[in-house]
């Protein structure tokens, strides 16, 4: 049965449901599970699962059609175009997008030619390096807060660690680093990043505490 020159169905919907599904549970490990319980961002939560579904889908569609050179052109194409112009991703949450990315992308291409096994394997490894990054060999995780700060006169370089020792006041954190953004001559302020370690305000807390 065809509708407008279209075959109502055929054997690669199994596929690419279950290839689908395949690629569904191993983003969601990904970005919920291990990222997202780092860094409580659901923002990039939300953009993950999308980007990948939308990426799986196009390269499947793609994939349906003999295009060779064009084919891989026209994917180079549509990945040109996944930025933000408004804000500079970080380089963490760069780098989950281009593995999530990734994993769509193999997920939808894999043919023959490779096994169910070798796929698992895959998308197993990279799963298992993140959650091994971010919960064991990396336990540290900094955290970064953007503030509007007053005393325009401190964010010289000269003057940095009077700058942290003012935040640190300010804000009661121990601050690890800080970067200075955007600065308003008008209003005499400016856009201050402020990166710390959430084990050093609980180790902080217990010992005011005591």
């Amino acid at each position: 049965m065809e509708f407008f020159e279209m075959p109502f169905y055929d054997d690669d919907f199994l596929k690419m449901a279950f290839r689908f599904g395949l690629n569904l549970i191993f983003t969601l490990i990904l970005v919920r599970y291990i990222y997202y319980s780092s860094t409580k961002r659901k923002d990039y939560l939300l953009t993950y699962i999308l980007i990948s579904t939308v990426v799986f889908f196009i390269c499947f569609t793609l994939k349906k059609f003999e295009l060779g050179l064009g084919m891989a052109l026209g994917l180079f194409a549509i990945f040109g175009i996944l930025r933000y112009r408004t804000d500079t991703i970080p380089i963490k949450e760069m780098t989950y997008l281009f593995v999530v990315i990734g994993i769509s992308v193999m997920n939808a291409l894999a043919n023959k030619k490779m096994s169910l096994s070798e796929v698992l394997f895959a998308n197993g490894t990279l799963v298992v390096m993140a959650f091994l990054l971010e919960k064991v060999w990396l336990l540290k995780h900094e955290t970064r807060k953007v503030i509007l700060y007053d005393n325009i006169e401190l964010v010289k370089p000269e003057k940095y660690e009077a700058l942290k020792q003012d935040l640190e006041n300010r804000t009661g954190l121990i601050i690890n680093r800080i970067e200075v953004g955007k600065l308003d001559m008008l209003r005499d302020v400016a856009t201050v990043r402020i990166f710390f370690y959430d084990q050093d305000q609980m180790k902080n807390y217990e010992n005011e505490e005591q």
